[in-house]
């Protein structure tokens, strides 16, 4: 058949795909870490035709009222009401339309395989099962893209209410027995995208829809065909499989009219007009660059780390060295008896103001003896036990100088001198004179003589004096003195 000279006319023939891109799975998009997704990668300008599309033709089952909307809204709506999208999601796409776009791009291509689960889009990930891949087109505003897993766990989770019950359907065959049935729409655009993209369904689709050797999957890889037309070819797919059986489909042109079940027809390129599509803006260009170097700095600071972790993991610093416990301090029976003696030191009196009575004893040892502001202390030595060159004490003199020199709590046994025999010589003669006999007389039969009993009297009363009453302590002139071992008044 003769064809006009400057007439585009559709021929299977003519679409070339790239070499890459032949096995299904090569599908991905392929690159290195902190290399930036580009325009081309992306099919910018089929997603930007895909979600531009002003035609609302599409039942939105999830918004009150379902009411017709385009498929942008259609998408975005699905994500937004995804049970797996976070509030911190959420919150940016209803507070940064634009993000909600790009967010819906760069999904869409997650849903269809071509951004695989090892990709992510923040600089800062640390995991090495996952590459950085800047994406310059679609990260204009602030937004965080996340990674390939969360937008896929989130694409997962899009069902509509009532799939949650049961199963969603997974083939075409299922979906199109729900449309006929009049479940309208028969399954959430999400789910369709994934039944669609499926490799068990891809022979299906290619015979049912699209001519030798176009596919589905074909529609986003970078082959020589008008982004626009391959655009409105999805779209077309998008209706036809969610509306109900026999419904005019608005996307519709001259070739699908006539041919029911295939796509419109699509117009190839040549390599020069291939070349006018996807081109990315200098300033792309310069970000994804920038980014790029942020990742290597970010890496090279990751490696140093662990570097340094890996050195002092096998080269541990040394222990710090013992600390010498402080030397023991050995003091003599002397020195210890020298700090102890000061009585006005144990007990100081307390200098606060609320009337306190000072501290209570402790039982540390001070490290050194403080001077008695009374007397200074005198550090015991050998005592002349003979009395040669001391005068004697009163026993008011030694009382007082027991009372600043002697500790109690020592044994009294190593302090005995002159003068302190002739304090005890002094008491005992108090005592035999109160008890009218020589102190521990020899017992009477080697029988301890009972002690006297106390009888308790009426204070201020003088009792009738009665010959040998062993209680009559105050004797009366011409009595006889009372008899041994019996206290008697001494007049001092």
């Amino acid at each position: 058949m003769d064809l006009q000279p400057h007439s585009q006319v559709w021929n299977p023939q003519q679409v070339t795909t790239p070499p890459q891109y032949l096995g299904r799975k090569t599908l991905p998009i392929k690159r290195g870490d902190a290399e930036a997704l580009t325009r081309e990668d992306l099919q910018y300008d089929l997603l930007y035709f895909i979600f531009a599309d002003p035609n609302r033709v599409f039942i939105d089952s999830m918004a009150p009222g379902r009411p017709l909307v385009n498929f942008c809204d259609l998408y975005v709506n699905a994500l937004f009401n995804s049970t797996k999208c976070s509030k911190v999601l959420k919150d940016k796409m209803v507070e940064t339309p634009e993000f909600a776009i790009e967010f819906a791009k760069i999904a869409l291509l997650t849903n269809v395989g071509r951004i695989n689960t090892t990709m992510a889009f923040f600089p800062e990930m640390k995991t090495a099962l996952r590459s950085y891949h800047p994406v310059p087109s679609l990260q204009k505003t602030d937004g965080n893209l996340q990674d390939a897993p969360r937008i896929k766990n989130c694409l997962k989770a899009a069902l509509l209410p009532s799939e949650f019950k049961i199963s969603p359907p997974s083939t075409p065959a299922e979906i199109f027995a729900k449309s006929s049935a009049g479940d309208i729409p028969p399954t959430s655009v999400v789910n369709l995208i994934f039944v669609l993209s499926s490799a068990a369904h891809s022979m299906y689709l290619a015979q049912s829809h699209f001519d030798p050797p176009i596919e589905f999957l074909d529609l986003f890889l970078p082959i020589n065909l008008s982004s626009a037309s391959r655009a409105r070819a999805f779209l077309w797919l998008m209706f036809h499989y969610l509306s109900a059986p026999g419904t005019s489909n608005p996307f519709d042109d001259d070739f699908s009219k006539v041919n029911p079940g295939k796509v419109p027809r699509m117009l190839s390129l040549s390599r020069d007009e291939m070349l006018l599509e996807n081109q990315d803006p200098p300033e792309e260009i310069e970000w994804g660059r920038k980014m790029s170097a942020l990742r290597g700095e970010f890496l090279q600071e990751l490696v140093n780390e662990m570097t340094q972790e890996e050195k002092r993991r096998k080269n541990p610093p040394p222990l710090p060295a013992p600390v010498a416990p402080p030397p023991s301090i050995t003091l003599s029976a002397q020195e210890i008896a020298a700090i102890r003696r000061p009585r006005a030191h144990r007990n100081p009196p307390s200098t606060s103001d609320n009337n306190s009575r000072g501290s209570s004893y402790g039982h540390e040892y001070p490290m050194a003896p403080q001077p008695v502001p009374r007397q200074p202390a005198r550090i015991p030595q050998a005592r002349d036990t003979t009395g040669e060159g001391s005068e004697p004490r009163s026993m008011l003199e030694h009382a007082w100088h027991m009372n600043n020199t002697i500790d109690p709590l020592e044994d009294s046994d190593n302090e005995a001198d002159e003068h302190v025999r002739l304090d005890y010589n002094r008491r005992l003669r108090v005592l035999s004179r109160l008890r009218g006999k020589a102190p521990t007389p020899p017992p009477d039969n080697n029988q301890f003589p009972s002690e006297p009993q106390y009888q308790p009297q009426a204070p201020f009363q003088q009792r009738p004096a009665r010959g040998g009453d062993n209680g009559d302590t105050t004797p009366q002139p011409g009595a006889s003195q009372p008899a041994p071992g019996k206290l008697r008044q001494v007049a001092w």
